[in-house]
């Protein structure tokens, strides 16, 4: 995929341009991995308008290799998460990011509520897959749980070459 590479570029990409794979989304945190005994990481979290959660998992082949297996994984990891939590992770973002913003305040613009009335924070997990392409396996197993009820979206990026620039 015109030598791209997973983490820096597309991830990079798709962090400052989100709208792209996930409309209405605020990312919170990339490389997410608050967890014991697990090494595993979370491309991108986010949070949509309705306060749901957002896991978006980014793969640069053409088949999204397990992607989709991985990705529920990660989203029953983080389905207890607080909306506390989830300041304490978007504040640290905000700081590693270089930016100047209040992350409580910025989560309430974002979704439009007042703390009051988050008591259903995190409810529902909404999963996102970015690839150049999937396997008959993947999108079989993706039409299956949104059949059952979980929201997850398969999302094809290609690389386009302008001048000199990808």
């Amino acid at each position: 995929m015109e030598g791209l590479q997973e983490r820096y570029d597309i991830q990079e990409a798709i962090k400052k341009n989100v709208d792209i794979v996930a409309p209405d989304c605020l990312v919170i945190s990339e490389e997410f991995s608050d967890w014991e005994d697990s090494k595993r990481r979370i491309d991108l979290l986010g949070i949509d308008k309705q306060a749901n959660l957002v896991v978006i998992e980014l793969k640069r082949d053409d088949i999204g290799a397990h992607m989709e297996l991985q990705a529920v994984r990660y989203a029953a990891m983080i389905s207890t998460m607080s909306f506390s939590k989830a300041c304490d992770y978007y504040q640290s973002y905000i700081t590693n990011n270089g930016l100047n913003i209040n992350a409580k305040e910025s989560i309430l613009d974002f979704v439009e509520l007042d703390e009051t009335e988050l008591i259903d924070f995190g409810k529902d997990i909404r999963i996102i897959l970015a690839s150049a392409g999937f396997s008959k396996e993947l999108t079989t197993t993706a039409i299956w749980l949104r059949d059952k009820g979980v929201d997850i979206s398969c999302v094809r990026i290609s690389p386009y070459k302008f001048n000199d620039d990808v």
